[in-house]
């Protein structure tokens, strides 16, 4: 099976491509919602987060307060590494199992959608990477709006992540994410079609003459 790594800065957009591969019909585990599960009241994650942090990090249901453990770990380079510690190995545990799953059930393609795909040394998990693009300013603009940020919290935030520039180098397939929604669209069609499904054909018909 295929794995494409899907990555970007934040803001830049992963979430609208992930979302626009899936309604197209491809296969996608998006670590956010995997860093989401792992962290739900009952899990490991979530005890060794308290443990680490304190029951400061908790709201009063014993679910995670996100907005108390973003302050600490944006500010503290220390934190956030002890807090990618016992992240990331539950992440990955989850991810490897989805995969799995989607190999036993004959899935040529997979995208595997991570922000810190590149930062966080996983690189090798995927066999290569596509990047969601837009220049800092852009950048910088669409995290304000979207979650309500001032300017220095949102360079903050940009700040804490590998420079989009940098992480535009290392892409195989870079999405362009600075114009409109529909310049977007018609991107990742035009990448379904000439990326996977022609791919896919491709190694389909190269099956059935090994075959």
């Amino acid at each position: 099976m295929r794995i494409i790594g899907l990555t970007g800065g934040i803001a830049s957009g992963k979430s609208s491509v992930a979302a626009l591969l899936e309604r197209l019909g491809a296969a996608v585990i998006d670590a956010d919602q995997l860093a989401r599960e792992v962290v739900e009241p009952g899990e490991e994650a979530l005890a060794a987060i308290v443990a680490a942090f304190g029951a400061r990090v908790l709201n009063g249901d014993g679910s995670l307060n996100r907005a108390a453990l973003g302050e600490l770990v944006f500010a503290d380079p220390k934190a956030r590494r002890t807090l990618e510690s016992i992240t990331h190995p539950a992440i990955r545990r989850r991810a490897e199992e989805r995969l799995e799953r989607l190999r036993q059930a004959g899935t040529r393609t997979a995208f595997y959608v991570a922000p810190l795909l590149i930062e966080a040394g996983i690189v090798s998990r995927v066999h290569e990477v596509w990047v969601v693009y837009l220049d800092q300013e852009t950048q910088l603009q669409r995290l304000m709006a979207r979650d309500g940020l001032g300017r220095e919290a949102a360079l903050a935030r940009i700040a804490s992540q590998m420079p989009m520039e940098q992480k535009k180098r290392l892409g195989r397939v870079v999405i362009d994410n600075r114009g409109s929604r529909e310049d977007l669209e018609a991107q990742v069609l035009r990448l379904w079609r000439d990326e996977v499904l022609r791919k896919e054909g491709a190694a389909g018909s190269e099956e059935q003459r090994q075959g």
